[in-house]
Formats: structure tokens, sequence, C-alpha cells
């Protein structure tokens, strides 16, 4: 299923020529621009007016709350720096429109927001003891790459190596990097984001299967009405012909009165001659 479309939600938001344009073709042109101005802006302003645009949760506190989302915007110009943003740009663009393709349009732009989002509130509500920062989109764009990682585990890439083992390497790799700085925070944002990619892919029905989240989905979903079906009572047929069902009572009554009949015989006595009445 890898590089096949299979949401109907997937469409291009226009055309370049023949060449579809997709939101994740979209936010590569952003960050290349933003990239740019950066670039532009610490070589012929000041540096400090890219502090207005990082991620402070003191100043957020103080109401400056377009840093929840200008922090990811913002990339240095040194040349490490910008070899790893190639990268990154690299795994947004290759492995964000598959995602896209797979989870439709609207599912992708709600999973980046949340990526974008929620790693910030986080920070922000940490914030309340320490103070947090955070500047760079490495964090959320390897989230994508888990997102991928989600729904195609085993596709080969690099010497034919797996996608999750490629993953679970890199992952490690910037895992031990915070642990070895003491770095709380970047560790804190690098899995919350991996754990929301995975969540978000699981919770819309792909990736692998895990029962206990089948079973938290399933105590939400609406129970099904039950509905009382009354018993038919099944009512005695009547013979077509009123005279031969009356015939075996109307010789007990020849021969032993009518105080010899049943309740039952009876009735059906009583409804053979109203069935003659309305013949006649």
């Amino acid at each position: 299923m890898f590089g096949v479309t299979t949401s109907d939600d997937y469409r291009p938001v226009t055309w370049m020529g023949r060449y579809p344009v997709d939101v994740t073709t979209i936010l590569v042109g952003v960050h290349v621009v933003c990239a740019i101005l950066t670039a532009l802006i610490i070589g012929f302003v000041h540096n400090g007016v890219l502090n207005y645009a990082m991620f402070d949760s003191a100043e957020v506190w103080h109401g400056q709350v377009w840093r929840l989302i200008t922090y990811a915007f913002i990339h240095p110009p040194s040349p490490s720096a910008l070899l790893w943003f190639a990268i990154e740009m690299y795994m947004l663009f290759f492995f964000g429109r598959e995602v896209e393709r797979f989870i439709g349009r609207r599912g992708y732009i709600w999973l980046y927001v949340l990526l974008l989002l929620v790693p910030a509130l986080i920070l922000t509500a940490w914030g309340l003891k320490t103070r947090t920062g955070l500047s760079g989109s490495g964090a959320l764009h390897f989230a994508v790459f888990a997102a991928f990682v989600t729904l195609y585990p085993n596709v080969q890439f690099f010497l034919r190596i797996p996608a999750k083992w490629i993953f679970l390497i890199l992952a490690a790799i910037g895992t031990l990097s915070a642990l070895a700085a003491h770095d709380w925070q970047d560790l804190v944002v690098l899995w919350g984001s991996i754990a929301l990619a995975f969540l978000f892919i699981e919770f819309r029905g792909a990736g692998p299967e895990l029962a206990w989240i089948n079973d938290f989905k399933a105590r939400f979903r609406p129970k099904p009405k039950l509905y009382v079906v009354q018993k038919s009572i099944a009512r005695p047929v009547e013979p077509d012909d009123v005279y031969a069902s009356i015939d075996p009572i109307l010789d007990k009554i020849s021969k032993l009165g009518m105080g010899s009949l049943t309740e039952s015989e009876r009735k059906i006595l009583d409804r053979a001659r109203n069935r003659l009445l309305k013949k006649e």
C-alpha cells in the first residue's frame, strides 16, 4: 500500500502545470522561506528580533501567545544547522506526503497543528514551575516520520533497512543526547511528539493492531439500542368449509344435547353461525 492514495479526502490544494501542490509541499515552502528570512534578519538587522518569535513560557504567560506557533519556523543559518534543516525538509517532503495521502488532507492538517501546539502547551504548563524555551521544528518533523513508520513500519530504505529500525536508531540518538545533556525539556518534546503522532494514527484506525486502544475506543461508541419484539400469538386456523368445521359438534349435540358442549366448542359454533349470517 506504500505510495497509494487510500483516503477520499486526499486532493491537491492547487496545481503547478501538471504537478500537484499538496499541504506538505506548501509546508516545505513556508519553512524554506522562513529559513531565508531568518538568515537575512541575522545578517542585516539584529539577532534580538528573533527572540520575539522563540517559545518562552514566561512570555507566553504574559500574553505573547504567538510564540506557541512561531518557534517552529526559526531556522538558524549556521552551516551545521542548515545541513540538518535540509535533511529535515527532505524527511517532511518525502514522508509527510505519504502520511497526507493515507489519512487525507484534513487529517494531516490536524496532525500537523497538534504536533505544533501540544509540545508548546506542555512546556507552557511546565513553565509554571521552571521557565522553559524552545525553537526549531526538529521534533515536529521527526514526529511526522514517526507517523509514517506507524503506517508503513516494514518499508525498506537505506541499505534495505526497514523504516521502523531507522526510526528506533534516530530516536535512540536523540534520547541519549538529551539524557547526556540533562536536557529534560527536549526529551519531553521529542517523546511527547512521537507519542502524539503514533496515537493520532492509531485512533484513526491505521497502524498496528493494539487491543487496549480498541477497547478504549469501544467504551465511547454508542451502544446498540434494544427493541422488545412482541411474541405473535398463533390464532387457530379455521377451515374454509364452515359445515365441515361444525359437523362433529352438531353430531355431539344430536346425541348428548347442548349441555355436553365445552366452552371452546360453543365458541366454534358461535363463530360458524356468525360467518353463515355474513354470507347470507
